[in-house]
């Protein structure tokens, strides 16, 4: 890279740097302008830097790559930042009494929006209407699964929402009613999407857009991540994202994949990948992009919608939201048109529907470069491993989701053998598939490093006295941070960005308060970055003067 003579480097020195590169270490390295002019030892780092370079001593801290989220919703990561936090509520009068204190200290706000219940917290799974009818009868309340793929209603939000004993339920869906044939009030999947979030949506201003996404920048800003993989762009979350892109304050890079649901109708799928296309081909920039289409294969475990192979432990079975038929030519058009494609499959049978849409497209478009993608891949039979690697379809997997603090439900709904293989991240790159990891945040906390800890020990960061989930898929902590920076950014088509420490690539790092490759393990819990930055630009600092 040419030295742009007109800028003084800023020469970073005195640090322990792990580069995510084939050079896994380095001493020092230099800015210039927004990107990295080179990166290894003190005396060639001075050298290239010249005598007027700016001095950032580092004092022996540890410097990464900054996290690249594989799995992300970033404009819901804000807006869920801002509603009732039921995380960790566990039962139904710990879940009433936090709504009820929102509801009497917030007398102005016209509904009640509460996110991060889980299934387990409800005996036996399913929320009744009549539990938040006790605690706030006078508005709407609607309380968001942990996993987003399930919203509870009180009678008030199901009246605005104009759901009532009547409302069919769509393929993949489900609006659940009582012996009686009344509406309980819970509504998962596609009835969620095309029924309620609508609604919600449509309360939403561009102003509480923008402001949600700033609340969003500002964390992953003081968390250490630079690059975000948006899992479900719509349209007026990327209105607000082209705003922030457009005013300079976007602070994250984000490749954003375009959200296709099913219509059971052929064009209009096809027109929805069109518009992906459309906005992949005119519309991107270094912070913003749309570098394909996601669709949802099937739900969640703990919600009994994910498709699995054989029954859940109660008997019942979930079919896949999508079919091979319908979702074999939106994945053939996407491939065709050079998108990737991203498929939310968590159970087995869902991954095999998602694997036969790649080899039909590679059947039918012949050979060419393409990274498309598998999310979340909980309950996967080892041959579908060898499948998917054989087909470079990318691993992308949340170690957030196997916390044992959260997985109690979802062992017992399984129920037999399938939870001693949950979450086999080992199995993908031993059978040479890459393997990337994210948070799907909101639907788990989006820091990087507790991720990192789960991801190193099988163990929970909510809770870490409880023991390993399944020990012996815990992953080194360096091939985890790989996974969390290189191979995230590679699988979003930003390695010519970012995700790696080398000459050429935009200056994305962070600095640690520790050296992480040194201390106990636990410490990850612990760990603040002190410094976070993106293109050359310091967005988080945690210690004015720490320069000298």
């Amino acid at each position: 890279m040419d030295k742009d003579t007109t800028m003084p480097a800023h020469l970073y020195r005195n640090a322990r740097i792990f580069t995510s590169d084939q050079r896994p270490w380095a001493e020092s390295l230099v800015v210039v302008g927004d990107r990295l002019a080179y990166v290894g030892d003190e005396a060639t780092a001075a050298r290239v830097a010249g005598p007027d370079a700016l001095i950032h001593d580092l004092d022996g801290a540890t410097v990464l790559p900054g996290f690249v989220d594989g799995h992300a919703h970033v404009v819901g990561t804000g807006e869920a930042a801002t509603q009732v936090d039921l995380w960790g509520a566990n039962t139904v009068e710990e879940i009433q009494r936090r709504i009820r204190t929102w509801a009497q200290e917030n007398p102005d706000a016209p509904r009640v929006l509460a996110t991060g219940w889980k299934h387990g917290d409800i005996p036996g799974g399913l929320p009744d209407r009549g539990m938040l009818d006790a605690v706030v009868a006078d508005r709407p309340v609607y309380a968001q699964a942990y996993d987003f793929h399930s919203i509870w209603l009180n009678s008030a939000a199901l009246a605005e929402a104009g759901i009532d004993d009547t409302t069919a339920s769509p393929p993949g869906g489900t609006v659940h009613r009582d012996e009686r044939g009344a509406a309980t009030g819970l509504v998962d999947e596609t009835a969620m999407h095309h029924l309620v979030w609508p609604v919600l949506d449509s309360f939403a201003s561009d102003s509480d857009r923008d402001k949600a996404l700033a609340v969003a920048l500002a964390a992953y800003a003081e968390s250490g991540i630079v690059g975000s993989t948006e899992m479900a762009l719509g349209e007026g979350d990327y209105e607000a994202m082209r705003r922030a892109d457009a005013t300079g304050i976007l602070t994250t890079r984000i490749a954003a994949f375009w959200r296709v649901q099913p219509t059971g109708d052929e064009g209009a799928n096809l027109a929805q990948v069109e518009r992906a296309v459309e906005l992949a081909t005119h519309r991107s920039t270094p912070f913003l992009r749309v570098t394909g289409i996601k669709v949802m294969v099937d739900g969640t475990v703990d919600g009994c919608t994910a498709s699995l192979g054989k029954p859940y432990v109660n008997g019942t079975s979930a079919d896949p939201i999508w079919g091979l038929a319908e979702l074999a030519p939106v994945v053939a058009a996407a491939d065709a048109a050079g998108l990737q494609v991203a498929m939310h499959a968590i159970g087995d049978e869902a991954i095999r529907v998602a694997i036969g849409a790649v080899e039909h497209a590679v059947a039918l478009n012949g050979p060419k470069e393409r990274r498309h993608r598998i999310e979340h891949l909980e309950v996967v039979d080892p041959a579908d491993i060898d499948r998917l690697a054989a087909l470079g379809i990318t691993a992308s997997m949340q170690p957030v989701h196997a916390d044992p603090a959260i997985q109690e439900n979802w062992r017992r709904v399984l129920g037999d053998e399938r939870v001693d293989r949950g979450f086999p991240w080992p199995e993908m790159t031993e059978a040479g598939a890459t393997l990337v990891l994210g948070t799907d945040s909101p639907t788990s906390p989006h820091a990087p490093l507790p991720n990192m800890f789960i991801a190193a020990t099988r163990r929970s960061a909510l809770d870490p006295s409880l023991p390993a989930n399944i020990a012996h898929y815990a992953l080194p902590l360096a091939d985890a941070i790989v996974h969390a920076t290189r191979d995230a950014a590679w699988a979003s088509r930003s390695e010519h960005l970012h995700g790696r420490l080398a000459e050429g690539l935009y200056a994305d790092f962070i600095v640690l308060d520790r050296d992480i490759f040194a201390r106990p393990l636990e410490e990850l819990l612990d760990t603040r970055v002190l410094r976070t930055v993106v293109g050359g630009r310091v967005v988080h600092h945690a210690q004015p003067g720490m320069d000298r």
